[in-house]
């Protein structure tokens, strides 16, 4: 083989594995900052329906993830809940005037943590109305995000139960914020 073709050949293949470095540094850089994982806290709670004294379980039994993650620069937050409810709610609209998950971002710092941004998600209500026959199930926030500056964040919320005919307006049930990001 003439030098000259000996030459392109080693120049081409000099620029295929420079372009093949390149293309996986970016892919692994990539891949990196969108597979931050989530740092998740379950805890659980049960409620009792204040406008039922009968003797029936009433009970929602509840075990609530609260997860955030940092990632490019970002904060993201979702809850995830799953309950155990009474085989006697399920598809009882009249159990509840409203439920709903109040999720929030928070900045972590010496005492109260201030609340950097929050959602509603009402999609709640009809997830403990409409339980499996057994009156299970469960449900998942939306994602809120957060830009964020320097210091640790985490997430945070709680359920917010208005009971049918008890007169009290929302009744908030607290559980324990993620690990900080």
């Amino acid at each position: 083989m003439p030098a000259y073709q000996r030459t392109a050949l080693t120049l081409l293949a000099a620029a295929v594995t420079a372009t093949t470095l390149a293309t996986a540094t970016t892919a692994s850089a990539a891949t990196t900052a969108s597979a931050a994982k989530y740092r998740c806290t379950t805890s659980s709670a049960s409620v009792d329906n204040p406008a039922y004294s009968g003797p029936l379980s009433d009970n929602y039994n509840f075990n609530v993830s609260l997860c955030a993650k940092r990632s490019g620069g970002y904060i993201y937050a979702y809850a995830n809940v799953k309950f155990e409810g009474p085989v006697w709610y399920v598809n009882q609209t009249d159990v509840l005037d409203a439920a709903r998950f109040h999720l929030q971002i928070k900045k972590s710092v010496a005492g109260t943590d201030p609340v950097v941004k929050s959602a509603n998600y009402t999609g709640l209500e009809y997830k403990l109305e409409h339980g499996n026959t057994w009156g299970n199930g469960s449900y998942k926030t939306g994602t809120i995000t957060y830009r964020a500056g320097s210091g640790k964040y985490l997430a945070d919320g709680f359920i917010q139960l208005d009971w049918n005919n008890d007169g009290k307006g929302y009744r908030n049930t607290y559980f324990n914020a993620s690990p900080t990001v």
